[in-house]
């Protein structure tokens, strides 16, 4: 829960990817390397987002997307005044349909590349009028998301519940959140357990103990987030539910 609530709501302040292009371009392969390895789920989800299913690192699309953004950074243009992201995001796009095509894999996507002119030039230029475009459909969604973390946040103070408890006390390892995670699945799948949460606003800790492979210690230590996952997965929460699929595949 922690992981995605602190990559949905706040960025870290460092040096921006844009800045990074430009000591890329010149020749940083140390940051060049850095920067692949820091973005592989940037480009999980946009290739992801293309293919319709989650993809693994080992993935013949994954690494299309991979190479498809080093070419972003090497193309970037700071002065067209478009975010590297966005631009490369549709450069990724562009070269797994392309591979998508080539591979005769039929995939339903939600970008027609036909716009993309085989000139570069022309074809730089069609991609910033395509982030144009697109850029209202992104705002928009981002202010759904903005709005759908609001609903969460006041969701949880039902259960006296907040952000910072759960930045405090969430699981640190991966295996533990996994394990809270099947816990929370317990709690959803168990009608009479969840019917307790909502009335009582607390886990009936010693009944859902009798359902799960894991003491009552680690249900205790982990009782805050087992309910937030909880809420995200019986609530009408698209865009956090949608993250922890994409992480989680749940």
């Amino acid at each position: 829960m922690l992981n995605v609530l602190l990559f949905l709501v706040a960025k870290k302040k460092k040096q921006t990817l844009e800045d990074m292009a430009i000591q890329i371009q010149n020749g940083d392969d140390q940051l060049l390397n850095a920067v692949l390895k820091d973005y592989k789920p940037f480009i999980k989800r946009t290739v992801s987002s293309v293919c319709k299913r989650y993809i693994h690192e080992g993935d013949d699309e994954f690494s299309i997307g991979l190479i498809a953004f080093h070419e972003a950074i090497l193309k970037y243009n700071h002065q067209r005044g478009s975010s590297i992201i966005r631009f490369s995001e549709i450069i990724i796009k562009r070269k797994v349909i392309d591979y998508i095509r080539k591979n005769g894999k039929v995939q339903n996507v939600s970008i027609d590349m036909n716009v993309f002119e085989d000139d570069e030039e022309s074809a730089n230029l069609t991609i910033e009028q395509i982030v144009s475009v697109e850029e209202h459909g992104k705002q928009q969604q981002e202010t759904k998301r903005r709005e759908e973390i609001v609903s969460f946040q006041e969701h949880l103070s039902q259960f006296k519940l907040s952000f910072h408890d759960l930045a405090e006390q969430s699981p640190k390892h991966e295996d533990a959140r996994l394990n809270a995670i099947d816990i929370a699945k317990t709690v959803v799948s168990s009608k009479d357990i969840l019917d307790y949460l909502f009335e009582k606003k607390r886990l009936p800790i010693k009944k859902l103990e009798k359902k799960v492979n894991v003491s009552r210690k680690t249900i205790e230590r982990n009782r805050k987030y087992i309910i937030a996952i909880t809420l995200i997965l019986v609530g009408d929460y698209v865009y956090l539910r949608d993250y922890l699929k994409g992480r989680l595949e749940i």
